[in-house]
This record gives C-alpha cells, structure tokens and sequence, in this order.
C-alpha cells in the first residue's frame, strides 16, 4: 500500500518543483489580482506576489539582495537610480511584442532614454483631492494645505519626495531643486504645517476621504478617480504652481533568477485587455493605446485620469537626486522627528 501511494505522490511533487516560480514586487492595490491568476494559468506557472508602499521601500529591499525579485515597478526617478547603481537588468525588447500599443510620447523618456530597462505601465500627477461640503475656499493653490481653516483635516502622503516636492513648488521653486537653502525652506515649511495634519499616508488615505475622515489631501490622480467614483462630493485639482507628472514603468531587477518569464509577464501586461482591466480597476491612467480604445469614454473623457495637454504644461517629472540624496533623507527625517 505505501509503494501504491508513494508512486501516486511522487510525480505530483515532481510536478509542482518543475513548475516555474515568478516573484513580483508591486505597489498597494496597483492591479487587477485576477490578472495575476490567468498569468498563471496561461502560462502554467506560479506567481508569489509581495507589495511595498514607496519606491523607497522598494529599493531598499532589493538592494539588500535577499530577495528573488523578476518584476517590480517603481517611478521615474527610481528607475533611473537603480540604472545609475546597475539593478537593473536590460530588457530583451524583441520579446515585448505588444510593445507597439504603448504611446509614442510616453516612450524613451528622459529616465530611460532608449526605454532599455523599463516597459510603461501606468501614468498620473499629483494634486489635491477636497471634499467640497468640508471646505468653502477655491482649491487651487498649495497654500491651501497651510490653512488653519483645515487644521486636523489634512492628509499628506507619507512619501518624502512627494510631500518635499510639493513644498518646493509652493515656494516657487523646482520639485527637482539641488539647493540646500531652497531645501531648508520647505523643510521648515512643512515643519510649520505639521499642526495642521491629521496625518501622513498612501494607501489608507483613500478609505479616510470617501469615509469623510479629511477634507483634503496630496493623492496620486488614479487614486482620486477611485474615490470620486466612490463620494460624489470630491473634486480633485492640479494646483496653479504645478506638480508632479509621474511615470510607473516594469523593470526586472538583478536579482531576476528567471528574466525571460519575467519578460513574458511583462508583455502579458502590454495586452491591451490585460492593460484594459489593469486601469479599470486601478483607476490610473494607462499608456496603452489598444488600452484605452476599450475603455468607456467616461473614463478617458476624466480630465482627472486623463488631462488635457495644457494641463500638463507646468507639470514636472522627478529626477533621481543622486548624492544629494542625502539632503532629501536627512530633511524628510527632520520633519518626520519634529
């Protein structure tokens, strides 16, 4: 009886070590999870899927090298960090055969000039998301944020470079800015706000604004598209001194054991019904033009999800600091401490 078993058992072992593990590192709620199950399915295959809050996170666990990372997806500046300190591996282009669906102006941008490292997946800005019952005062300005109006009703996002950037901008200067003095400005700027806020998050700032828990805060634009749909009483704006037009592209780290299947989901994603559903449920705005010629006119007419090109003219991306890196760090733990 045991022989009959054991040889009942042991091609069903064999089988499940033969199959071939994908490791994905992602943001919070930033797919479709029922994408992630056909992947599997398609291509006969298992996917341990993990996610992080900021880029920074991010980084640091795979910088740490304990991780077996094929896929991850961070910002613009980040990727062009991890190409400055060779995390990442090159992307066999020949293999991304939907490649052709991606926007002709959201490729080879500045961060990856020839697009050798990373394959677009989605795209938004930053602004601010109010609850129009909660505040009386036109929304257009950052300054808004500093109001003692609103205090205890201010969200603002537990991400350095995002809440520095905005600071600067206020003030007048770039979200890029490479000045110490332009730095210690906004970090006293923000240290002048800290009163006035309820607190400092990412993806539980969401649930806090539909449920009516704030009356403003710095969102991510899919994020505000969600909780529109959700409170039809919140209106989202891209403040008059600009803001941050931000880019999330697929990368596959060096630490990838398996970068061809790591390649295929990748171009698994760039199908425009993969790509469809992606942005249906996430609510950011995807790069993808078979994408978006299935997607309902009332999303793609959502200036919030896809805004005008004037709107996007005193918009700016985040660039990698480099060793001023430093700087950054050294100031968003300060105020965080304060």
């Amino acid at each position: 009886m045991f022989l009959v078993l054991l040889g009942i058992l042991f091609p069903m072992m064999t089988g499940c070590s033969d199959q071939e593990t994908l490791y994905v590192y992602n943001w919070g709620d930033y797919i479709d999870e029922s994408v992630l199950r056909d992947f599997e399915e398609e291509f006969d295959v298992r996917i341990v899927y993990e996610t992080y809050a900021t880029n920074e996170d991010m980084i640091v666990k795979i910088r740490s090298g304990g991780s077996r990372y094929d896929v991850a997806i961070p910002s613009d500046y980040m990727i062009e960090r991890m190409i400055n300190e060779e995390l990442l591996r090159e992307i066999n282009m020949d293999r991304i055969t939907n490649y052709h669906y991606v926007k002709e102006d959201l490729k080879n941008l500045d961060f990856d000039p020839d697009n050798r490292f990373s394959v677009p997946y989605m795209w938004g800005t930053v602004g601010i998301i109010y609850n129009t019952t909660m505040v009386d005062d036109v929304v257009d300005s950052w300054e808004i944020l500093w109001d003692e109006t609103y205090e205890g009703d201010i969200l603002m996002m537990d991400s350095q470079r995002d809440s520095i950037g905005i600071t600067l901008l206020k003030l007048g200067y770039s979200l890029n800015s490479r000045d110490e003095d332009e730095l210690e400005e906004a970090k006293q700027e923000l240290i002048r706000q800290k009163p006035l806020v309820l607190a400092y998050v990412v993806d539980e700032g969401k649930d806090m604004m539909v449920a009516e828990e704030a009356a403003l805060a710095v969102v991510w634009s899919g994020d505000a598209v969600i909780m529109m749909e959700e409170n039809e009483d919140l209106e989202y704006v891209i403040p008059k001194e600009g803001s941050n037009l931000w880019f999330d592209n697929m990368v596959i780290p060096t630490t990838s054991e398996n970068p061809e299947l790591a390649e295929e989901f990748i171009n698994f994603m760039t199908r425009p019904e993969i790509a469809q559903r992606n942005a249906e449920y996430i609510g950011y705005s995807t790069p993808n033009l078979g994408a978006m010629e299935l997607l309902d006119d009332e999303i793609t007419g959502n200036p919030a999800a896809y805004p005008p090109d004037e709107m996007l003219e005193n918009l700016e991306v985040f660039q990698d600091p480099g060793d001023f890196l430093s700087v950054y760090d050294r100031i968003w733990t300060e105020v965080k401490a304060h």
